[in-house]
């Protein structure tokens, strides 16, 4: 396995709605950094009192190093599935941060620098099932951030799905990359402006 890019320490926040698969994301996402990358991660996690329509959260912290403290306090990477999300937790994003947004659901953005992809809409038109919002997601973020390989972060996906899910949403996760790779493959450079800053963060 090729050794992973250096990183000092980087925080991802997954945020949305109960029901959007957040959770689960960012599981899938921690133990693929983990386990496949070679990382080390903490995640942690929030949910409001309604299992569908209440807020949730989830934390990555990763880093090649030992993590002395477990919570993210100055994110790195925002993923906002929702308006509430982005309006409560946008504030936590450094400076130079990124936001990546759910854009038929947050239409007010309190930036113009952010990445946006219908993720809803796409699971249902191309994939034919809405609950696979959150793997188009994974894909996504597998191209846009450099030190992800798609193919093992595929490859963790597929080794916690049981396998009557697992094609579909593999088609998920490629198409969340492949889109992402047409849609912000321009930007995509100029968003991290330069790739060795992640190593100093």
């Amino acid at each position: 396995m090729k050794s992973p890019q250096e990183l000092d320490r980087f925080e991802i926040r997954f945020s949305g709605l109960g029901g959007q698969g957040i959770i689960t994301l960012g599981k899938i996402m921690g133990q693929g950094l983990a386990l496949g990358h070679g990382y080390n991660v903490t995640q942690t996690q929030s949910y409001g009192p309604e299992a569908r329509g209440g807020s949730s959260r989830c934390d990555l912290v990763i880093s090649s190093k030992p993590i002395s403290y477990p919570k993210a306090e100055s994110l790195d990477l925002l993923v906002a599935l929702s308006q509430e999300a982005c309006n409560t937790y946008y504030p936590y994003l450094k400076s130079g941060g990124v936001l990546v947004v759910e854009s038929d659901l947050v239409k007010q953005s309190p930036t113009n620098r952010f990445l946006g992809l219908p993720f809803t809409n796409l699971a249902k038109d191309k994939i034919g099932i809405a609950q696979a919002m959150n793997t188009v997601v994974l894909g996504s973020l597998s191209f846009l951030l450099p030190f992800v390989n798609q193919g093992t972060m595929r490859k963790s996906l597929e080794s916690v799905l049981p396998s009557k899910i697992k094609a579909i949403n593999t088609k998920a996760f490629n198409l969340g990359y492949r889109l992402a790779k047409k849609q912000w493959g321009d930007d995509v450079g100029d968003v991290w402006r330069d790739e060795e800053d992640l190593t100093r963060r």
